[in-house]
């Protein structure tokens, strides 16, 4: 007899699309949650007494807890499954949001920035899981590029918020609360889904959920040296850019004398580029193969670009724009290169080791970038200070290209993995 399931169709383009914009909102929330402490790091210091120091441990504590939750992470969303994954998680995410609001000090606003480490990144993964019950083939690629394009918009809007939202910056409380009130959509973005996807469940027949990365340790040691190279440029580059963007809004406030809403402008001009560039960027690397000279040629673009914002008197549009390239570029081509390089059993495994060694950089280096500030005391009244923060930047780009370079030599010799090609080749 014919299962009755099997007749049952896929759900409509239209069903499936509905559910793609309200599980992406979940990401919308969770992404303004997280830029939300960088528009009011001026205030959070001269109102709360808070140091760069501080002010880089909320981020650095998020990526702390987002190391720890990525080990096990994938586990428990196969075992709970995606749909109360995404409401559990994107409820730590409000949680986290309003916790934040309501402290009156650091030791409450890093719990909150805690919880928020907890249920952002497993939010994330449960999110791409789920999407694979949705879209199948040519179609995922595109749905994760508007999902990502969805959750990126979280940022951009928090970097814009003192224009939008100017009103609530006359103290530092309310753009937090503000930032609770977003959030919000992390739970109505699970809400919704859980909904959605229960009343598909009974006229539709849903695809699997796509598999979670997850870590296995016997798997690492299986890795050639092209991966690794791969690692080291994807921890330098985003503990180059994350961390400045923790800083950005208030060095361009004290170092160049930009008011709020125009600092956050320019903050946002690194994720504009990015939800506009990087498909174009995937889309020319498919077409003409030279990965691994393209991650180098980001490499080189970011180079100059941390000296250039304190030593030269050019525009801050250009050192801005070449870092929106880099950070388009990079990210666009170093992530689908792991499958050059890396057999599929291994894929998961090399995606959750990436992702932990990353946040690993950004944790390190949102505090130490917060320390060096503090040690050479950058403010508005010495904003000669913000020199030795962008010095350690500028070598952490030094290193990312090293290693870019080094990628590039690898794929140019006989033992290639196809990178420069573009023809994937076996995987031993």
């Amino acid at each position: 007899m014919t299962n009755s399931t099997e007749l049952r169709p896929r759900p409509t383009p239209f069903y499936r699309w509905m559910v793609l914009i309200f599980i992406s909102m979940a990401m919308f929330g969770n992404y303004y949650i997280y830029d939300s402490i960088a528009p009011i790091a001026d205030m959070l210091k001269a109102d709360l007494g808070f140091s760069d120091t501080n002010i880089g441990s909320l981020y650095s504590i998020y990526s702390f807890a987002a190391v720890i939750v990525l080990i096990f992470c994938g586990v428990v969303i196969d075992r709970i499954g995606v749909r109360i994954s995404i409401l559990i998680f994107g409820i730590f995410c409000s949680v986290a949001a309003l916790v934040t609001a309501l402290a009156s000090g650091l030791e409450v606003m890093l719990v909150g920035r805690l919880i928020l480490g907890i249920g952002a990144e497993p939010l994330i993964v449960a999110i791409t899981t789920a999407l694979a019950k949705w879209f199948k083939g040519k179609e995922l690629g595109f749905a994760f590029g508007i999902n990502l394009t969805i959750a990126r918009l979280g940022s951009f809007a928090a970097d814009w918020s003192p224009t939008w939202g100017s009103n609530f910056y006359e103290n530092w409380s309310d753009p937090l609360y503000l930032a609770f009130v977003i959030g919000l959509t992390c739970v109505m973005g699970g809400v919704v889904y859980w909904i959605m996807e229960a009343a598909a469940e009974k006229k539709y027949t849903l695809g699997e959920a796509g598999e979670t990365d997850k870590f296995v340790l016997r798997d690492v040691i299986k890795f050639d040296k092209t991966f690794w190279y791969i690692v080291i440029l994807c921890v330098t580059f985003y503990s180059a850019v994350f961390p400045f963007r923790t800083f950005a809004i208030k060095f361009y406030m004290e170092f160049h004398g930009a008011d709020r809403e125009l600092a956050g402008q320019l903050n946002s001009a690194l994720i504009f580029a990015s939800m506009v560039a990087t498909p174009l960027f995937g889309l020319l690397a498919d077409k003409i193969g030279k990965r691994a000279t393209m991650m180098m040629i980001g490499s080189i673009l970011i180079l100059p670009v941390y000296l250039l914002l304190v030593y030269s008197g050019i525009s801050l549009y250009v050192p801005i724009i070449m870092l929106g390239i880099a950070f388009s570029l990079i990210p666009a081509i170093m992530w689908p290169s792991v499958a050059y390089l890396v057999e599929q059993g291994r894929l998961g495994t090399a995606y959750a080791l990436m992702t932990l060694i990353q946040q690993i950089g950004v944790f390190a280096f949102n505090y130490f970038l917060g320390w060096a500030n503090d040690f050479s005391g950058a403010s508005a009244e010495n904003p000669g200070g913000y020199a030795l923060g962008m010095w350690i930047l500028s070598i952490l780009g030094v290193i990312g290209f090293i290693f870019a370079y080094l990628l590039r030599k690898s794929e140019k010799g006989p033992n290639n993995h196809g990178l420069e090609s573009g023809m994937l080749k076996e995987n031993a």
